[in-house]
């Protein structure tokens, strides 16, 4: 005995079956896509950690700053000290503070680049004091490697000003400071100095997170195609043939 194909409510669960399970199952293929996508971008981040690191000059040289983003550089140049920014509500290894960032005029060019200098504690009993760091004058070296901008939080007012700070925007700062800022910043990195920490945390696209969702909608697929072929397929023709004398 085969299931009635002639019902509305067996041809209703069917449609309703195919747009669930063909819906699920695309949105799995995209999260693979997106996983594919972000595993090669993994890959050329490794390969651009692993090339030469630049210096002044070859920095100068660069047709496109894309091309270096996660480099490893070493700049010589002098800091800029009174234009330091403090960015608030940033997090290090469990603790909210500061990310320090103060720009370096590079050494033999009129090129200026915001570093990501590292991390300092803030002061939770008085929010506007700045906490003691130390900015090195003259003539400096600064190892790193090229990133974009600080990443941007979300902010309820207009565009900030002064030392702390929620976000920076380049474009801005460099009109506020008069300052040829690059498009890209330096995260420096090395040991704990100046009264700034620098466990900086690996660059991560989140590739894991994409396969969990698609396993959650392959799931989901797998789970609306079994619970229709039981319930319109084989659960009617148990009973039918249960039925059957």
């Amino acid at each position: 005995m085969k299931p009635d194909l002639h019902t509305p409510r067996f041809w209703l669960a069917t449609v309703a079956a195919l747009i669930v399970a063909g819906g699920t199952f695309a949105l799995g293929q995209w999260q693979m896509g997106r996983a594919a996508q972000k595993e090669a971008l993994q890959t050329a981040i490794t390969a651009q950690s692993k090339l030469a690191v630049l210096d002044n000059a070859a920095f100068q040289s660069v047709k496109s700053v894309a091309d270096i983003i996660h480099r490893p550089a070493m700049f010589k140049g002098t800091w800029q000290a009174r234009h330091t920014v403090f960015l608030d509500n940033r997090p290090m290894n469990g603790q909210t503070g500061f990310f320090v960032v103060t720009p370096l005029a590079l050494e033999g060019s009129a090129q200026v680049v915001l570093v990501q200098r590292g991390w300092v504690r803030r002061d939770f009993t008085s929010r506007t004091r700045l906490p003691d760091i130390t900015t090195p004058t003259g003539l400096v070296t600064v190892q790193g490697r090229i990133a974009p901008p600080p990443s941007k939080l979300y902010e309820f007012g207009a565009v900030e000003s002064g030392h702390i700070r929620q976000n920076i925007d380049v474009d801005i700062f460099a009109s506020e400071t008069s300052l040829p800022l690059s498009s890209v910043s330096l995260i420096q990195t090395g040991l704990v100095s100046e009264g700034l920490l620098r466990d900086w945390a690996a660059p991560s696209l989140g590739v894991e997170k994409h396969y969990g969702y698609a396993f959650q909608w392959f799931a989901l697929c797998a789970l609306t195609t079994g619970l229709y072929v039981w319930f319109q397929l084989i659960h009617p023709l148990r009973l039918k043939n249960r039925a059957i004398p």
